[in-house]
């Protein structure tokens, strides 16, 4: 049984530095209410709630959804690393599509401590740990956070198989603080040259600290509703989930000797590919994209894995200025990770926020003209990949 998903309403705080924001309760339940404000839905028409989080006790979800009110729902708690906010959203779709409610919520939402990706996990039954194995023959293994390691190491490889150029990283994170000067939302407004990102210091080669997203608090929430809900209440014009998957890692995660796969490409690859096979659309048909930022090699092999250009290209393709305003795609209009913030449990969430406004022409002055067809794509390492389409049609 599979019905049309709607996403009826949407919400976010604002991204803020740990120490700066309020309790993770707080701020999810802010987000929340913006969303069923935004669906002019009240909680008590909500049958379920999915709770995405990564740090804090097994029960955050409940400690956020008793804020709206207490009516007995059925509230699951998600972990899923940086792919978990789409994991929630993931969860909810599924309790639509399959006939078990009409109406839910999913949200996300994060309180972070200053330093949260920079830590050295020397713990050997931390996920990362087990997925990545003893790291210590990598050069500068002791020097740099173990997120780092992995998608400069990425970034090495991606350049010693194409010479790719130290200004070509840079520019990802250029665009990135371009868009989110229109973002009031983001966490960093502040718009910085190539030579600026460049010389802010070197985290992990080929990684300057403005290409690095930074630990960030937050929440994003959106309401997700059946054909017939939708009807009944009115709503119309909404936007609808055409297509979703989820990948974890294939055996190329861990055989192939390559960093560029640990860090996820495979799972992207095949994810977006069981997207556009499902929606019947392929990467020509999209507008707008929100996609995992979390370093600026990572964006640049997303790019591929999203099937934008092909593999090796992705440097012609930033430099020509086809991932944002004027080209072919705009990416992460949002800012991204890199300048939005990235509030692990809320990324997915906030990126579904940003999609929704843009479908229905509410972004402001970062609004893409024409957006009628929008992409998701969240990752998580240990690891998983959910990729979204969201059209308003």
């Amino acid at each position: 049984m599979n019905r049309r998903v709607h996403v009826i309403g949407v919400g976010m705080t604002k991204f803020q530095k740990p120490g700066a924001s309020d309790d993770y309760h707080v701020m999810a339940a802010n987000a929340a209410k913006a969303a069923l404000a935004d669906a002019k839905i009240p909680y008590s028409e909500m049958e379920a709630a999915y709770c995405g989080y990564v740090y804090g006790d097994s029960t955050c979800g409940q400690r956020s959804v008793y804020e709206l009110g207490l009516t007995g729902i059925p509230i699951f708690n998600v972990n899923n690393n940086c792919a978990t906010g789409s994991t929630a959203l993931m969860l909810a779709k599924q309790a639509i599509e399959g006939g078990i409610a009409e109406c839910v919520l999913a949200l996300g939402f994060e309180k972070m401590e200053k330093g949260a990706l920079g830590s050295k996990f020397t713990d050997r039954t931390n996920p990362l740990e087990w997925h990545f194995g003893v790291m210590n023959e990598v050069q500068g293994i002791n020097a740099a956070p173990f997120a780092a390691q992995m998608f400069g190491g990425a970034g090495r490889e991606y350049r010693s198989k194409y010479g790719t150029k130290p200004e070509t990283f840079a520019k990802v994170s250029e665009k990135a603080r371009k868009h989110a000067a229109n973002n009031p939302y983001a966490l960093f407004n502040q718009v910085l040259s190539v030579d600026e990102i460049l010389a802010s210091g070197e985290i992990f080669d080929p990684l300057t600290r403005y290409q690095c997203c930074a630990p960030t608090c937050g929440a994003g929430a959106a309401i997700l509703c059946s054909d017939d809900f939708a009807k009944k209440h009115g709503i119309t014009n909404a936007v609808w989930i055409a297509a979703q998957a989820m990948t974890t890692d294939f055996e190329s995660s861990f055989k192939e000797d390559s960093m560029i796969k640990m860090v996820g490409y495979d799972m992207a690859k095949t994810c977006a590919k069981r997207v556009y096979e499902q929606a019947g659309l392929g990467p020509k048909d999209v507008q707008v994209i929100e996609l995992h930022d979390c370093f600026t090699s990572n964006e640049i092999l997303t790019y591929e894995a999203l099937g934008l250009c092909e593999e090796g290209q992705a440097e012609k393709f930033i430099w020509e200025g086809n991932n944002t305003y004027g080209g072919k795609w705009v990416t992460n209009p949002s800012g991204g990770l890199l300048s939005k913030g990235h509030p692990l449990g809320a990324t997915g969430l906030a990126q579904c926020t940003e999609l929704v406004w843009q479908l229905r022409g509410m972004a402001d002055k970062r609004q893409v003209p024409n957006a009628k067809v929008a992409l998701q794509h969240n990752l998580g390492l240990g690891g998983a990949c959910v990729i979204t389409m969201y059209r308003a049609d």
